[in-house]
């Protein structure tokens, strides 16, 4: 694709995003529904497509993580279909009176929401990024643009041509919803220089992916580095509580942003629960990396480094350290975590509480797995996301947090006067 393509996609969009921002939610919602009946007229077609990329990949000799990321199935399919359906759900995210009053003069003053217009998705490998952007976009009134990587370049541009279609068919601006099309980094470079007509930026991948994007743009970036998540079970944690909520947050899918990586223990209940904790991850066949105390109790585990306590694994790895009350875990935690999920298991109110006051990070979880911060346990429906920043948004991303606000001033001839 050629510089001007990428100029003339740009421009497209933000004359569809004037369009969409005034929309009644009813007509967004039918173009969500049938964007999903679109969809699944050509489900076959799709996973044909999709099974000649993994075969490409497999070829190409692309990690089974990667195979995994890249692969649609049916089942897979179906999540597709159903995060579109349960955005359209929701309540409408525009056109709220968030605030408002009238002043001393009769000046009736309030603050509206508003979509933030155009947003770019550049993202790797998961095709269902390319539904879930979509319907977040359609559903907040943004129009987006997506690019997402070369090994599933056939995948997402059919999954974005039958969206299109059904988008169009509800009566939305054709151009409310495009992809680029084109493998390569040229095309990339020519999207991060179009500020004049992108509003945000929402990289999805790799910790070097959103740094490239970040730095390379004028663009407003929302981004999501590191899933460096924790669990402290305090003094006083309920044993197997503690134990199903440690094994749940590592082990239910330990390739995601919100899995377990570092596992903090109170020094009181160090040598009771660390052992029944080592037999339950070594079913699970994980690896548990400890400090010099864990050590102690757990011989046959291997010595943490320094850089264990900064690592976002996505790999059956858990670091473990012992630690001595709970000031301690919440030092930690604000030391070396992203500020993505951080969690603790405690049967006292007031430890719960100082540790969701002073843990800065935006899912703090109390007696519940790490695994349940995101849009869809949140009740968002689907999200673009899980943004570890504090501007514009944090945590999951989803449809409200996709629009911004306006100011409105209705008057009578009112004048500011001397």
């Amino acid at each position: 694709m050629n510089d001007h393509s990428v100029l003339t996609l740009a421009k497209q969009s933000r004359l569809a995003s004037r369009q969409l921002a005034s929309t009644p939610a009813d007509l967004r919602n039918l173009a969500l529904a049938k964007m999903a009946d679109v969809l699944e007229s050509v489900r076959q077609q799709i996973l044909v497509v999709n099974a000649q990329e993994i075969a490409k990949a497999r070829d190409e000799g692309q990690s089974a993580a990667m195979i995994k990321r890249l692969t649609i199935d049916d089942k897979t399919f179906e999540y597709m279909l159903s995060r579109l359906k349960k955005v359209a759900q929701l309540p409408d995210p525009l056109h709220r009176i968030l605030e408002g009053h009238t002043n001393p003069a009769g000046l009736r003053v309030y603050k509206k929401s508003v979509p933030l217009g155009v947003i770019g998705i550049i993202y790797e490998s998961r095709p269902n990024v390319t539904t879930d952007a979509a319907g977040v976009c359609i559903k907040s009134g943004n129009a987006v643009i997506l690019r997402g990587g070369s090994e599933a370049l056939q995948t997402n541009t059919l999954l974005t041509e039958a969206m299109i279609a059904g988008a169009v068919n509800a009566g939305l601006p054709e151009h409310v919803i495009q992809i680029i099309r084109t493998p390569g980094h040229e095309a990339v470079g020519e999207l991060l220089k179009m500020d004049e007509y992108i509003d945000v930026l929402i990289p999805r991948g790799g910790k070097d992916l959103i740094k490239r994007i970040a730095q390379g743009t004028r663009i407003p970036v929302i981004k999501h580095y590191d899933g460096v998540c924790h669990l402290y079970i305090a003094d006083d944690a309920e044993p197997n509580q503690a134990i199903d909520i440690a094994i749940d947050s590592k082990c239910q899918s330990v390739q995601v942003c919100n899995a377990l990586e570092t596992l903090l223990i109170d020094k009181c209940i160090a040598e009771q629960l660390l052992p029944k904790l080592y037999s339950a991850f070594t079913t699970k066949n994980i690896e548990l990396r400890g400090c010099e105390q864990s050590i102690k109790i757990l011989p046959t585990i291997t010595l943490a480094a320094e850089d264990d306590w900064h690592t976002e694994y996505l790999a059956p790895i858990l670091s473990v350290k012992v630690v001595d009350d709970l000031a301690s875990a919440i030092n930690h935690i604000n030391h070396y975590g992203s500020g993505h999920t951080d969690a603790i298991v405690t049967q006292s109110l007031a430890k719960a509480q100082k540790f969701e006051a002073q843990v800065d990070s935006a899912s703090v979880m109390i007696n519940a797995s790490t695994r349940l911060s995101g849009g869809g346990d949140y009740g968002l429906g689907s999200v673009v996301g899980i943004s570890t920043d504090k501007l514009h948004v944090r945590g999951p991303v989803g449809p409200n947090e996709l629009t911004s606000y306006k100011w409105v001033a209705y008057g009578d001839g009112h004048l500011r006067g001397q």
